[in-house]
């Protein structure tokens, strides 16, 4: 799921509004139940309840916050009992809709248009499923065939990371015959702010890596609330987000 809120996210998502509807979600998901996509409303004014709508590999969950968002009201279709589903576009958003055999027809306004374009492309993708069931065969079988060839590029780069350091090695070794040429105190000195430097380099790569998923989460949490309150730009948001997403 880890992987797909990080797809989720990268559509420029609220990581607090994601975050809170992936959790209500935990226990409602059936066995081999996946989430594809996730989109909110956002209407021109501050939209403190939106609406939300998820789509799965196995239907249609629509989200309704109650009683000022003390509960959450779930209503979910079958992907089998879809027959169609459409997208219109405006100027402050986009509205998707979808139909059931039961002539039901069901809007979610105010959706940012990109999200609107993702669940449409997602429902449609899920429907040809339906369609074709062979489909879905052949794409576990390009998975598998992906997998394959990431572990192949996985081992060649370490590889050729061994061999990296093989040399390194070597060429380190070659320096240091000619250590007799600098003076005993000068060696010391130049070893003692190499390994300084080194120590601050390793920290400053490890301070990220170092937090948990929780603590990630957070600290994206914290970068959007100073953008929402204008404290940092957006290129200063975007760029501690994909930070903070690679080690996600």
């Amino acid at each position: 799921m880890l992987e797909n809120l990080k797809k989720i996210l990268n559509e420029d998502q609220d990581p607090k509004s994601i975050d809170k509807i992936t959790a209500k979600l935990e226990n409602l998901l059936m066995s081999n139940e996946d989430i594809g996509y996730i989109a909110v409303q956002k209407k021109p004014a501050v939209t403190i309840l939106p609406d939300s709508i998820v789509v799965t590999n196995k239907r249609i969950i629509l989200c309704k916050p109650k009683n000022l968002g003390l509960s959450m009201e779930f209503v979910d279709y079958d992907w089998d009992d879809i027959t169609g589903s459409f997208v219109k576009e405006g100027i402050l958003g986009a509205d998707f809709t979808f139909t059931t055999k039961s002539d039901l027809t069901y809007t979610i306004d105010y959706l940012p248009k990109n999200q609107a374009r993702k669940l449409y492309t997602f429902a449609k993708e899920q429907q040809e499923i339906l369609k074709n069931p062979a489909i879905k065969e052949v794409d576990k079988e390009e998975s598998s065939v992906s997998a394959i060839e990431f572990v192949s590029e996985d081992v060649i780069f370490k590889n050729k990371e061994s061999e990296k350091t093989v040399l390194e090695e070597i060429k380190s070794e070659e320096v240091f015959d000619f250590a007799e040429i600098i003076p005993v105190n000068e060696q010391i000195i130049r070893y003692e702010e190499a390994r300084v430097d080194n120590s601050v380099d390793l920290g400053s790569e490890r301070k990220l890596s170092e937090l948990s998923q929780d603590e990630l989460f957070e600290k994206l949490q914290n970068y959007k609330r100073l953008l929402d309150n204008g404290l940092i730009l957006q290129g200063e948001y975007d760029s501690f987000k994909k930070e903070i997403l690679t080690y996600m």
